[in-house]
C-alpha cells in the first residue's frame, strides 16, 4: 500500500472519529442539560399543592354540588336553586345564625354579602367544619330531621353536630364557632369557575 493511500485512509478515520466523538459529546450534554433545566421547574407535587382548579359548571344541575380538592382541602361547588336562595334570605333562618352578616372575615371581600358569593346561584366553599376539621354532609332536604326539627337545608357535621346553611353560615348553639371558609375564586366565563385565583380587577 502506498503512502498516499494510507494517508487518505488515516484522514478519513480521523474525520470519522472526530465526528463520532463530537456527536456523542453533544448527546451527553443534552442528556445532562434536560434534567438540569427540569429541576428549575416546580414539581408536580408543588403544582398540585397550590395550583388553581378549574371546574365546568354545565355539569352541575341546580340543587347539586361537586367536590374538588384544592391545596389538599376539599372544596364544594354548589349550584343553588331559586328555592335555596329564597330560604337563605328568610328572617327565620337569619335569627338562627351566629354570624348572618359574615363579619368574622371568613371570605374574600368580593364574597362579603348575604349569599357569600360572586354569583347568587354558585357557592364555592371549603368543606371543613370550623370546629375540629371534619367534613360536614350535604343535606338539601327540609323539614323535620333527626338533627333538627325545622331544618332549612344546608350542611350538617355528624362529628359533633355543627350546622351550616347553603351559604356556609354557622348556626347558633353548635360547637363550630365560625362560618365555613370561602376560598379565592373567579369566573372565567359563564360556565367555568377557577378555585384558587381572585377575580381579575
Amino acid at each position: 500500500m502506498d503512502d498516499t493511500r494510507t494517508g487518505k485512509v488515516s484522514a478519513l478515520r480521523r474525520r470519522f472519529l472526530s465526528t463520532a466523538v463530537a456527536t456523542m459529546g453533544a448527546a451527553g450534554v443534552a442528556a445532562t442539560a434536560i434534567p438540569f433545566v427540569r429541576s428549575w421547574q416546580p414539581s408536580a407535587r408543588a403544582r398540585a399543592a397550590g395550583a388553581p382548579i378549574e371546574i365546568g359548571l354545565d355539569a352541575i344541575a341546580p340543587g347539586q354540588q361537586v367536590l374538588v380538592t384544592w391545596r389538599r382541602k376539599p372544596v364544594w361547588v354548589l349550584r343553588r336553586t331559586p328555592e335555596m336562595l329564597r330560604r337563605l334570605r328568610s328572617a327565620e333562618l337569619e335569627a338562627r345564625l351566629r354570624d348572618p352578616d359574615s363579619e368574622k372575615d371568613q371570605q374574600p371581600e368580593y364574597a362579603g354579602n348575604e349569599l357569600r358569593s360572586i354569583r347568587p346561584d354558585i357557592l364555592v366553599v371549603v368543606a371543613i367544619c370550623t370546629h375540629l376539621g371534619c367534613i360536614p354532609n350535604f343535606h338539601p332536604e327540609t323539614g323535620k330531621t333527626r338533627f333538627d326539627s325545622r331544618w332549612p337545608g344546608g350542611y350538617f357535621c355528624h362529628c359533633h353536630g355543627s350546622k351550616f346553611d347553603f351559604a356556609g353560615r354557622v348556626f347558633k348553639n353548635v360547637p363550630a364557632p365560625l362560618n365555613l371558609v370561602i376560598p379565592p375564586y373567579r369566573f372565567t366565563e359563564k360556565s367555568t369557575v377557577i378555585v384558587g385565583e381572585d377575580p381579575v380587577a
